[in-house]
């Protein structure tokens, strides 16, 4: 995440521009810079709030799901960028979106928490109730 992160804001800003949908109200280029931030802040949390992981880990899901769309445009407007120059290639990017998703829940544990909270056999950790 953190490089990720980092490469929006350096050598693959202009390739992260391509994914960004027209109907999203900023600049293309500050919508990458803002994105690159939140990957970095993201990443940083994931090494560095070993006790918060679980909301991290439903945060970056999260983050995921949000720049779907980006994804889902890059193909329909068939954009290449990162070597995605044909509308197979991203039609099967978009593929690897859900298992991004369910690695951020599962690797951070959030996964086993939100299952037990649905099934009504624990609270939410500390810290993460939304409020």
């Amino acid at each position: 995440m953190t490089f990720a992160g980092v490469a929006h804001l350096t050598f693959a800003r202009s390739e992260f521009q391509a994914q960004v949908p027209a109907w999203v109200p900023a600049p293309p280029d500050i919508t990458v810079l803002a994105s690159g931030v939140v990957e970095i802040t993201l990443g940083g949390s994931l090494i560095l709030l070993k006790d918060r992981r679980v909301i991290v880990g439903l945060l970056l899901a999260g983050f995921f799901v949000a720049i779907f769309p980006g994804n889902i445009a890059q193909w329909v407007h068939h954009r290449d960028a990162f070597g995605l120059n044909s509308d197979r290639a991203r039609f099967i990017r978009l593929l690897f979106q859900p298992v991004l998703i369910a690695w951020a829940l599962w690797s951070t544990g959030a996964w086993r928490v939100v299952r037990e909270v649905v099934k009504g056999r624990t609270e939410l950790p500390p810290g993460s109730s939304p409020r």
